[in-house]
């Protein structure tokens, strides 16, 4: 009996195994195996070289595009944390009705109702250098000529990155927030804690699982994201993504995925160290 339950599970998990292998581990080990290939100007021809890691960590310029990268990433997830543990807080212990935290949630939603290049390129009409802010900021006399960093540069690129990915960290720290027994608040309250004190010692330990979750979301997101850059950047700065799209580009395939190699390696390292602070299968 024990035996027959264990094949049905088995014959149960095959469908979604067969679908993972085809469609997600197959394209991995190709894109590893052509990695290894050699190419030309006109051609890619299999191979088992070293030569794309061999010059991609010879490069100078693979070090400042990793740099960019997780510059990009790392002061996204600083935001997009802050923003979203306040946005998650508020909803979750300030908004006491279920119907109005239900409809202030939604309402964070409504910009993921449209395209996110649409949600990223509606900023380069209001940072531009004759847009909404820079005309905004000349009529009120807080400048004297436009600014030119607005758009295409550092801070519009993560500005987009923000404004593209803070939902993906307030959902799972709103989710792990409302699973937070309030009466551990009103134990801590009781024993004289201050508002503070609460937040940073009950509050925050507990929703350490949903921050992780969110942390993982958006880091991987960013650093996979070339789209972003290239626009809001206007083509200025690059990102690990930028440098796979233009070998792609180029037909330099093999450079390509072992680029890709690369940075799937650099997402899997930093995944296990955030893993490695908090057991996020209470979560899942």
């Amino acid at each position: 009996m024990a035996m027959s339950r264990h094949v049905v599970g088995w014959m149960q998990a095959a469908p979604l195994a067969l679908v993972l292998a085809g469609f997600l581990v197959l394209p991995v080990i190709l894109i590893v195996v052509v990695s290894f290939w050699g190419a030309t100007e006109w051609s890619i021809y299999p191979a088992f070289l070293w030569d794309n890691y061999e010059f991609l960590f010879s490069s100078p310029v693979t070090y400042r595009v990793f740099f960019n990268t997780f510059k990009y990433a790392l002061i996204t997830w600083a935001l997009t944390l802050g923003i979203g543990f306040t946005v998650a807080y508020f909803l979750a212990f300030h908004v006491r009705g279920q119907t109005t935290q239900i409809a202030l949630f939604l309402l964070c939603t409504i910009p993921f109702w449209t395209s996110n290049i649409i949600r990223m390129i509606s900023w380069i009409p209001f940072l531009g250098r004759n847009g909404i802010a820079n005309q905004t900021l000349l009529d009120w006399g807080l400048i004297n000529q436009p600014l030119e960093w607005l758009l295409y540069s550092d801070f519009s690129v993560i500005l987009a990155f923000v404004h593209l990915y803070t939902l993906f960290m307030v959902v799972p720290i709103f989710n792990t927030m409302m699973r937070i027994d309030r009466s551990l608040l009103e134990a801590a309250y009781d024993n004289g804690a201050s508002g503070f004190q609460t937040l940073w010692h009950v509050i925050v330990p507990l929703t350490k699982p949903g921050i992780m979750i969110g942390t993982i979301f958006v880091v991987t997101l960013v650093m996979g994201d070339f789209i972003t850059v290239r626009f809001m950047s206007g083509s200025q700065s690059a990102n690990v993504g930028r440098l796979i799209s233009n070998d792609i580009a180029l037909l330099q395939y093999p450079s390509a995925a072992a680029t890709a190699v690369v940075l799937l390696c650099t997402v899997l390292l930093v995944i296990a160290i955030l893993l490695r602070f908090v057991n996020i299968r209470k979560e899942l």
